[in-house]
């Protein structure tokens, strides 16, 4: 190859790079503190994705073959033999890469397509989502949640943090080298004097009962953020402070019962009230634990994390916070 075209096509590729890791808004759209990823193909085609950094990774069948995204097998052994002859893998649609929305990193972009049997109960009265971006998405990056502004952002591989934010470490389970195993990230928050580690978990949500939602009677939608916690802590809660308000039968579907916790601290600002769906013990001290580097007591969601920006540095293990509005800061200056 002559030397002058060698140099305009490395030049190209270092190009391409720079671009790829530059950072990019992404088309997101808000809804009572969860965050979704539309795009539209010029010929009208639509691809509605949830974001949800407790979640798998996934394209439901059915918006596979409308879209006539091309599959091939799925190469991992130990979900064939869950699945058989149905574990096909496929790519995101160019149009919703253009749009913004990045590819995983891992297995060449590839992401796993599910019968929507198998992709997850829905709710009664959820929305409809084309799948879900979960912990393997959100793997390797640094991500932005604008939560007052309603913007989402993946930042750009050099990205710092500037000296205002409150960095909060993060933990991942990692394997006997210190590779890491999964992306769940776990945070610690102070709640009521002690400290609890949870699952930072930008999908948790909820379905209110109409009992619920006319108790709560604050104008928001039925289907909205919210917080768990395990049972013990919940009775634990509810036996030291009767005065916390619960609502039972508010979730639609499952029954669970909510508290309202008064203040959370995070990073050392106190937020609050947030409101925290019941689970058994063995939802997180058992099955989502062992994702994880150690037990949590639930997941944090949404509508804790709606008065920040919050950046979560997935290579850094670190998560940054700058309160907007609705916070006290508790630490000493």
């Amino acid at each position: 190859m002559p030397s002058q075209a060698r140099t305009m096509l490395l030049a190209g590729g270092l190009l391409l790079a720079a671009a790829a890791d530059a950072g990019q808004s992404l088309p997101a759209r808000f809804e009572s503190d969860r965050v979704y990823l539309e795009a539209q193909g010029a010929t009208g085609e639509r691809l509605r994705l949830y974001t949800d950094t407790g979640g798998g990774l996934f394209l439901k069948q059915e918006a596979v073959e409308r879209l006539k995204l091309p599959l091939s097998p799925l190469e991992d052994p130990e979900a064939r033999r869950e699945l058989g002859d149905r574990a096909k893998v496929t790519r995101l649609p160019a149009f919703a890469v253009e749009a913004g929305i990045p590819p995983p990193l891992a297995d060449d972009g590839r992401m796993m397509v599910l019968p929507s049997a198998l992709a997850g109960p829905q709710l009664p009265g959820a929305s409809q989502d084309d799948g879900i971006l979960g912990q393997a998405w959100f793997s390797g990056r640094i991500w932005t949640w604008d939560y007052p502004a309603r913007r989402f952002r993946r930042e750009a591989g050099d990205w710092k943090p500037s000296p205002e934010l409150r960095r909060l470490a993060l933990g991942f389970k990692t394997d006997g080298h210190g590779n890491r195993v999964t992306d769940f990230p776990r945070l610690q928050v102070v709640i009521d004097g002690k400290t609890h580690s949870l699952l930072l978990d930008t999908g948790a949500m909820t379905v209110l009962t109409p009992n619920a939602q006319a108790e709560l009677a604050d104008g928001g939608p039925s289907e909205r953020a919210t917080s768990m916690i395990a049972d013990s802590v919940f009775q634990a809660w509810r036996k030291a402070h009767p005065d916390w308000r619960v609502i039972n039968n508010a979730q639609a579907g499952m029954g669970s019962a909510m508290i309202e916790v008064p203040e959370v601290i995070i990073a050392g600002y106190k937020v609050g009230p947030v409101w925290f769906t019941h689970r058994e013990n063995r939802n997180f001290h058992d099955f989502m634990s062992s994702f994880m580097d150690a037990r949590v007591d639930g997941a944090l969601g949404g509508n804790a994390f709606r008065h920040f920006i919050m950046t979560v540095d997935y290579p850094g293990a670190a998560a940054y916070f700058r309160c907007i509005a609705g916070c006290r800061d508790t630490t000493p200056r």
